[in-house]
């Protein structure tokens, strides 16, 4: 299936993409906090591969998820705050800091390579030929995200108010070039609870946010205070479902 531009979101250019993903060298801490993980069908698709790398792993929401007794899990990002928390957190993991288009892997060193609500901000084509390198024949290119589930109309107003500029359109297919073929896709939706001060908090983990002045910070606050307090007329500390949506794609060697 070969992918829209529609699909993914949208960026200038090569630089905008850049200076965009730079915003997260900040607010690991709070992303780690947050950001929720992934469900265990996700982990399950590479199941079968014994040393596993996930590629710009953040603060490692999908890396936890991948350990399994017997199994080698390694874990870059370009981020250092990000790699910090994810070494803190997971120390049984190595970690270190480096990018999908180049991780400094060996050749043929892993079974599989992951990248989790990753791939929009990479080189498809750079990335793409870096798997090939690094992944043993046999392996496997496993992508994932979590994108709020737009569906829901009141989560769509609350996606453009919180500019979550990673909203991946439903059915959407990733830019992953040759020689890698899809051979499995995965989506499932699911609900995360939340309270209405972690939404403030989620807002506050989006590139736009971190890119932006205090005085757009401050406008993004008062339109969220509005539309969850006043429009929609949740009590504060509220519990909500929030709806998620999550794409797995499992891609081998044509």
């Amino acid at each position: 299936m070969k992918p829209s531009r529609k699909d993914a979101p949208a960026f200038r250019d090569a630089g905008h993409r850049a200076s965009a993903a730079a915003a997260f060298a900040t607010g690991a801490e709070l992303y780690s906090d947050v950001r929720p993980s992934y469900p265990p069908s996700v982990a399950e698709l590479v199941s079968a591969h014994h040393t596993v790398v996930d590629v710009g792993a953040g603060t490692g929401k999908l890396t936890e998820s991948l350990l399994r007794p017997g199994r080698a899990v390694y874990a870059c990002d370009p981020s250092e705050d990000m790699a910090r928390v994810l070494a803190s957190r997971l120390p049984q993991v190595p970690v270190w800091r480096a990018r999908a288009e180049a991780t400094a892997l060996a050749d043929a060193s892993v079974d599989a390579v992951t990248c989790a609500q990753t791939w929009h901000w990479v080189d498809a084509r750079a990335a793409s030929a870096e798997a090939d390198r690094v992944i043993r024949p046999g392996g496997a290119l496993m992508l994932c995200w979590n994108t709020l589930d737009v569906r829901h109309p009141w989560v769509l107003r609350l996606s453009r108010i919180m500019h979550s500029g990673d909203v991946q359109r439903d059915g959407f297919y990733p830019d992953v070039l040759a020689p890698w073929e899809l051979a499995r896709e995965h989506r499932e939706t699911w609900l995360q609870p939340v309270t209405t001060d972690a939404l403030f908090e989620l807002m506050a983990t989006r590139s736009y946010w971190l890119r932006s002045p205090e005085r757009t910070r401050e406008k993004m606050t008062a339109n969220l205070s509005w539309y969850l307090f006043e429009r929609l007329g949740f009590d504060k500390g509220q519990v909500l479902p929030l709806p998620y949506r999550t794409d797995a794609f499992v891609y081998r060697r044509g």
